[in-house]
């Protein structure tokens, strides 16, 4: 039974432009040099709070420049004194990494440096860039963890810390992790807490750790507005034949589908390539590296099907997918709420496909 397209809203109309910000005027020049023109409802309304030193609970769907919202004000802040030391901490390499990737673009020419600090990646050139002065740190709990008991990483110098993708991080069991890198930080510090939904574990860990936050929410409903979504019944021994004939139709340009298993997925980019597909996947048995470059890939349009686990479903910021397709249903509904969200971002139309046995 298709899912028509809900009534999309008035285009959003900011209070202030980025002209408008108090920040450095190089700044605002990368901002533009970026492409960035009228912020989005969370940079709209979270920026200038941020810029005055207040703590900020976001709640906001992945896909609406909540990276741009913390970033602008933080490197801002970080030119006003090259002191400040940020610590920015998500729940997967692939955030961590985008997340970098956007900060570049920012401080390109104004001498602000950052370090990566994830599992799954060489740690020797981490430890490195730690014992230089770098104002970012960008990393998963795991691995930070790791490099405070080390004594390499030493928090009591970072007075700013964004939690980013809260609810994933609960999710996967981080909390611990959480709660132990907090406690190593200063109590006078600004707190950036950005989550997708708030339950009581998010109430509480925003109890323990935010001073009198401004809550901001621009959440627009559970799935994003400018996906199509559709169910396909099919039977088990049909289901390659039928994703094939969807593949080759002209419209599937740039195509994102998610199965449940490691093996799975694998197998499915093998059948597709067979098949004379442009495809490659992403799971947790490939190495970072192969991981970034497969990723790098499909953004680029290099290839035209991506397959992938869930590790692929939050976060991920890939311009112009035209279709997710779920080949295995996702194991929640949060997870296909996530999953989705990959296509129909930034204001594009966006059609999701699942498959039902």
């Amino acid at each position: 039974m298709p899912v028509a397209f809900k009534e999309a809203p008035a285009p959003y109309v900011p209070q202030i432009q980025f002209n408008d910000f108090e920040i450095s005027e190089k700044l605002k020049q990368n901002i533009i040099a970026k492409g960035y023109k009228t912020p989005t409802p969370i940079q709209d309304k979270s920026i200038n709070y941020i810029l005055s030193g207040l703590d900020i609970v976001g709640i906001a769907n992945t896909g609406t420049g909540k990276t741009a919202a913390f970033l602008i004000p933080l490197i801002n802040k970080v030119m006003l004194n090259r002191q400040e030391r940020v610590l920015i901490v998500v729940p997967t390499r692939e955030l961590a990494l985008q997340i970098q990737e956007e900060l570049f673009g920012f401080t390109k020419m104004l001498s602000i440096y950052s370090v990566l600090c994830i599992g799954g990646a060489n740690i020797g050139p981490q430890i490195a860039g730690l014992k230089r002065q770098c104002n970012f740190v960008i990393g998963t709990p795991g691995r930070l963890k790791d490099l405070i008991s080390r004594r390499i990483l030493n928090l009591s110098q970072f007075k700013n810390i964004v939690l980013d993708e809260a609810d994933r991080m609960l999710d996967m069991g981080f909390i611990h992790d959480i709660r132990f890198l907090v406690s190593h930080m200063p109590k006078e510090r600004q707190s950036l807490f950005f989550s997708a939904t708030i339950s009581p574990e998010i109430q509480s860990l925003i109890k323990d750790f935010l001073d009198q936050p401004i809550t901001v929410s621009v959440k627009s409903g559970e799935t994003a507005v400018n996906v199509e979504q559709d169910v396909i019944r099919v039977t088990r021994d049909k289901k390659m034949d039928v994703l094939h004939d969807l593949l080759i139709k002209q419209e599937f340009q740039k195509v994102l589908i998610f199965g449940r298993t490691k093996h799975g997925v694998e197998k499915l980019s093998v059948s597709l390539a067979k098949r004379g597909f442009s495809v490659d996947s992403i799971h947790g048995n490939k190495s970072q590296y192969k991981r970034q470059k497969t990723l790098n890939m499909f953004k680029t349009n290099k290839l035209q099907i991506l397959v992938a686990t869930d590790v692929a479903a939050r976060g991920l910021d890939i311009e112009s997918v035209s279709h997710v397709i779920n080949y295995d249903l996702p194991a929640t509904y949060d997870d296909y709420v996530h999953r989705i969200g990959r296509t129909g971002r930034a204001d594009k139309k966006g059609k999701a496909l699942t498959f039902i046995e």
